[in-house]
């Protein structure tokens, strides 16, 4: 009886990762190994890079505050104790947008916390 395998299956499963390897540089799109190899680092990267753009957004809302703060006169870790110290429940976020796309709200901030 001669062997079975089940080429339609191991086929798709191929193709399924070649067609995910489209747009890539050289063999890393069309040979196999090198595109099955390429397209497992990719997800390596991929989940890495979630937890760094977390990272990295805090760090630049960490600059635009301090930006802002040095504006009126404060460096960002002075400001963040006395938020902190008038118990001011805000975000960095929220407080980089608002030195961002809103300085008069920032400074009112920045004026409730330097009177408390």
């Amino acid at each position: 009886m001669p062997r079975s395998v089940n080429h339609v299956a191991s086929r798709a499963r191929r193709k399924k990762i070649l067609k995910l390897t489209r747009g890539y540089y050289g063999c890393r799109r069309n040979v196999w190994t090198v595109a099955k190899n390429t397209w497992e680092k990719g997800l390596t990267y991929a989940y890495r890079d979630r937890k760094d753009k977390k990272r990295n957004f805090r760090a630049l809302w960490i600059q635009r505050i301090n930006a802002a703060a040095r504006l009126e006169d404060l460096s960002y870790s002075k400001l963040m104790g006395l938020i902190h110290k008038a118990g001011i429940e805000i975000n960095r976020k929220v407080l980089a947008d608002l030195a961002v796309n809103n300085p008069a709200a920032f400074k009112a901030v920045v004026d409730k916390v330097k009177n408390a």
